[in-house]
């Protein structure tokens, strides 16, 4: 299995519409997360899947910021290019660095083509030695790049134009994982911030694997920070030097936060350090034991079990179709292993990939499914007291319900592709898996009525004419997945499955 992590950095921390619009283009992959601030204005989204839906899912997002937010109107604490700031793609499991540096120039190529944006590479995948620190690209900010990439050859762009539109430029790379860490101090002055993010910042002689800006957010001086190398500069070391600087002023640390995602173990060591745990195992977490010893695996089924709206049936459709796709993954590889006839293989080998997309765009389905209904539900919850509001209200329900309505229409269409799959390896598979190419069918099936029942109670609320074309779509699906498990049915029949 391929997992690249994608992490772009949005300016637009204010509009609640536009944030929830850019989300939703990010479709394919895992969403695992996004924090908004309003001072900093700037959304950080977090995501993984397979690395070519990771790309695609990256440029449709950077499409969808460029559409809609202008940097001539914006204003924020945090140092920004463009509407969307920087996207750096970071490997997990099974790729290398030089394959998110592959990833990054591919984007970087096809932003600056086809959207018509400057882009910049950074950290690994620089292609210039001033051009891996990522602070060096920012400095200046938008508005001094709108000058200066017309007249200093310094600053001409990787790919795209040389010239900045409203959506600004966009800084794209490769890198390993770090920690956004923001700590606030007990004053509002912001030049002590400043002192202190100078003292601890690597480039100004600081600790190594830190950078860090001082700000003033929510009324605070904070010291913002990346820490690059969490192994080599732990958390806690940073702190505990912050604290330090920060008496020499007469103030304190009030509180922190993290933006984004952390490592675990960087919350293990800081636990370990502070705790004075010496010999410290992370199987010493009562948790981790646990789900080591039970395989504790249905997060998702006890999230369904829960007297929360969401997850719901359009996010059981989407798990539904996950697992056929699963199964059908599964059917081709053990075909694939016994079967004499190398186009059968070659085949089967097509199957698996295809397949495993499909998954990853099912199980990004299910958050998906889950986060735009939550979005119906709010707007079903705005105020309603004067003409103003309600006309308000109605439309963003209306507005909703249709992108509530397209994510199971999307899993619909996912699930009738693996159907169709489903039937092929039914037919052409090993005569071993025959049952569980026809499970993978009946599950496929289950996704695709199952969501179509989600696509209809929302086509209630939307546009007529959207509404039946969202039904004419459903039933041609319908059509055809009939056609399927009539194939899969003979497949059984002749094979002894039945």
């Amino acid at each position: 299995m391929q997992w690249v992590e994608c992490v772009p950095n949005f300016s637009e921390g204010k509009r609640p519409e536009i944030i929830q619009e850019i989300i939703s283009s990010i479709t394919g992959v895992t969403l695992l997360g996004y924090e908004s601030d309003p001072d900093h204005n700037r959304t950080v989204v977090t995501f993984v899947g397979q690395p070519e839906a990771v790309l695609e899912a990256a440029y449709n997002a950077i499409a969808t910021a460029a559409r809609l937010i202008d940097m001539e109107h914006h204003q924020g604490q945090h140092p920004r290019l463009g509407a969307t700031d920087v996207v750096p793609f970071i490997p997990i499991e099974g790729v290398t660095m030089q394959d998110c540096v592959d990833l990054a120039r591919r984007l970087g190529q096809r932003v600056g083509a086809e959207l018509d944006i400057p882009v910049y590479l950074y950290e690994a995948a620089a292609t210039r030695p001033d051009r891996q620190n990522l602070a060096d690209i920012r400095r200046g900010e938008y508005e001094s790049l709108k000058q200066d990439i017309l007249t200093n050859p310094d600053r001409q762009p990787d790919f795209g134009p040389a010239r900045l539109g409203k959506a600004g430029a966009v800084v794209i790379g490769a890198r390993a994982p770090l920690i956004a860490y923001n700590v606030y101090l007990t004053t509002d002055n912001i030049e002590i911030a400043k002192e202190i993010a100078r003292s601890i910042r690597h480039s100004s002689g600081g600790l190594r694997f830190v950078k860090a800006i001082g700000l003033l957010v929510k009324g605070k001086a904070q010291v913002s920070m990346n820490l690059t190398n969490h192994t080599h500069t732990p958390i806690h070391r940073v702190v505990e030097m912050i604290r330090r600087e920060a008496a020499r002023y007469g103030v304190s640390v009030e509180s922190s936060e993290l933006v984004g995602l952390i490592p675990q173990q960087a919350l293990f060591d800081s636990a370990q350090w502070y705790l004075q745990l010496d010999n410290f195992q992370s199987e010493r977490v009562l948790e981790i034991q646990l789900k080591q010893k039970l395989h504790h695996n249905d997060s998702f089924l006890n999230e369904l079990a829960s007297d929360n709206p969401t997850p719901g049936g359009g996010s059981a459709a989407a798990y539904s179709g996950a697992m056929a796709a699963s199964l059908i993954t599964m059917v081709a590889r053990l075909t694939s292993n016994k079967h004499q006839d190398q186009a059968v293989v070659n085949r089967m080998s097509e199957v698996v990939q295809i397949a495993t997309q499909l998954r990853a765009a099912l199980q990004a389905n299910v958050q998906r499914d889950a986060t735009t209904f939550k979005a119906v539900i709010e707007a079903f919850q705005m105020p309603k007291s004067t003409e103003a509001e309600l006309s308000a209200r109605q439309k963003a329900i209306e507005d909703r319900m249709m992108i509530a309505g397209e994510v199971p229409l999307e899993t619909a269409s996912y699930a009738n592709t693996i159907l169709a799959l489903a039937a092929e390896v039914a037919e052409i598979g090993h005569v071993n898996a025959i049952t569980d190419a026809a499970c993978a069918g009946s599950l496929a099936l289950t996704s695709i009525y199952a969501a179509g029942l989600n696509v209809r109670i929302n086509a209630k609320r939307v546009d007529p004419f959207l509404a039946n074309r969202w039904e004419q779509t459903l039933i041609e699906i319908e059509r055809q997945a009939e056609g399927y498990m009539a194939r899969i049915n003979t497949a059984l029949a002749e094979k002894g499955g039945l």
